[in-house]
């Protein structure tokens, strides 16, 4: 019966644990995974001593081990730092002063336009090593789970930013206008990138002009 029991929750427990770490939707829930994990691996040790697997039952002894790790990592010592920033963050936007937000939780920040709509999510932060300010903010919009997606670099005077996420001082449409980043090629500063894009802008209108006065002679 017991063995029956393992059967069903070894599997099942492992599929769920995969799916709620591979989310990365934070400490806890990445903790919660583990010990879902955990759970599997000693529901599959069971299945190796009533089956006679002494290969699984080794594995699994390894992974218990390996997923009590996981459980002190996430649950433990990451779940203290996120609670610590995460309340320095409502303490700022209550004092007055400065709103704060921990420096590795921007990825994934939701970005919205001046009027309010969705236009993607941060995906990066590019900070200024002398000073320690964030430079530009690397913005994610279009495609399906990160398929076909499009990266544009924001300088951070272009951005609100708040505890619960990034409001862009713009239209999603000046937004989109924006030049794509292309891969492995994310500018040194968003100010050459802006200038650049704003140069081509500026040539594109001059043929235009061109073509134009050269239509009506």
């Amino acid at each position: 019966m017991l063995a029956d029991a393992a059967g069903w929750i070894a599997p099942v427990a492992t599929m769920v644990a995969a799916m709620m770490t591979a989310a990365n939707l934070g400490a806890r829930i990445t903790g919660w995974g583990f010990v879902v994990f955990a759970v599997g691996s000693v529901a599959w040790s069971v299945v190796g001593i009533s089956s006679g697997q002494t290969n699984l039952l080794a594995t699994n002894i390894f992974l218990t081990f390996v997923n009590l790790v996981g459980i002190w990592r996430w649950l433990g010592r990451q779940r203290v730092y996120e609670d610590g920033a995460e309340a320095a963050a409502r303490r700022s936007s209550r004092a007055g002063g400065p709103s704060l937000f921990p420096a590795t939780g921007i990825a994934g920040m939701p970005v919205s336009d001046d009027r309010g709509e969705a236009v993607g999510r941060a995906v990066e932060a590019m900070i200024e090593c002398a000073s320690g300010r964030v430079n530009y903010v690397v913005v994610a919009s279009g495609g399906i789970a990160g398929v076909e997606e499009q990266l544009r670099s924001v300088a951070i005077a272009h951005l609100d930013c708040h505890s619960d996420g990034l409001i862009l001082l713009e239209s999603r449409a000046a937004f989109e206008r924006r030049a794509p980043l292309e891969q492995g090629r994310w500018p040194a500063t968003v100010a050459l990138s802006q200038k650049m894009q704003s140069d081509n802008g500026h040539r594109h209108d001059a043929g235009r002009q061109r073509e134009t006065d050269n239509a009506t002679a």
